[in-house]
């Protein structure tokens, strides 16, 4: 595991930006694993701007995004289809067709699951996972369980996460209570793991996160068993470092 300390939010996003363009570059038909929240805004800003200024194609890329709200129509503006259209897709070359969101409309769990699977399978694997870190430890919507989820599947999402996406909501009773999410498994079969973190807030859990057990009970210490992880943080998120 490599960890990288940055003295800024911009800074962070930069260095995390130059590892998936510097992939893209040398694998362009690469597949990329990517995330939604506010962490990773400012990662696809430089991607954008990478695309804009003739250093990366999208065009051979395939995408498969880590999760979707349950009940959410791609075209809602709090899906995460329409976040990855808002924050990157729609700037650059991409292949539309080739990027991947679960789909939250499914009303068979497993059913979408095991499809999302297979997709992944297909397209070759993720060549590189890109994550953000809940405040309780999760990736994508991996809460905290008794054990690690192995597949794509449906998750009940805790109170302290939907507290928290309900900022981005005009009330709290509109925030989904489920949502589609990789496994930890699937997760873990990235060729590359990507991990990006700022903020003190997140300075607590990323230090449990890198240093403490690994125990579902913080889903992302998983990572701590992968054999390709970059981490990059912002110097408010490695204080407790």
């Amino acid at each position: 595991m490599n960890v990288f300390v940055t003295d800024s939010y911009e800074e962070m996003s930069r260095a995390a930006a130059d590892v998936i363009a510097t992939l893209v570059a040398e694998k362009p038909d690469c597949v990329l694993g990517l995330a939604t929240g506010s962490t990773p805004i400012g990662l696809y800003a430089e991607l954008v701007k990478d695309y804009e200024a003739g250093k990366i194609s999208f065009a051979k890329v395939k995408s498969f995004n880590l999760d979707e709200y349950r009940g959410l129509p791609g075209d809602h503006d709090q899906s995460y289809r329409y976040f990855m259209n808002t924050n990157l897709f729609d700037h650059v070359d991409i292949d539309k067709a080739q990027t991947h969101v679960p789909d939250g409309t499914n009303p068979d769990a497993e059913a979408e699951g095991l499809a999302y699977e297979a997709a992944i399978e297909e397209a070759g694997g993720v060549d590189l996972q890109l994550l953000g870190l809940g405040h309780n430890g999760h990736i994508g919507f991996n809460e905290p369980a008794d054990d690690f989820p192995v597949i794509t599947h449906v998750v009940d999402l805790t109170e302290s996460t939907i507290n928290a996406n309900s900022r981005l909501f005009d009330s709290i009773d509109e925030v989904p209570r489920q949502a589609y999410t990789m496994g930890i498994g699937t997760i873990m079969k990235a060729r590359e793991i990507l991990l990006v973190v700022n903020g003190e807030g997140k300075a607590e859990i990323v230090r449990d996160v890198l240093t403490g057990p690994v125990t579902p009970r913080v889903p992302a210490s998983a990572l701590q068993l992968h054999p390709k992880v970059t981490v990059v943080l912002d110097k408010e998120a490695a204080k407790l470092l």
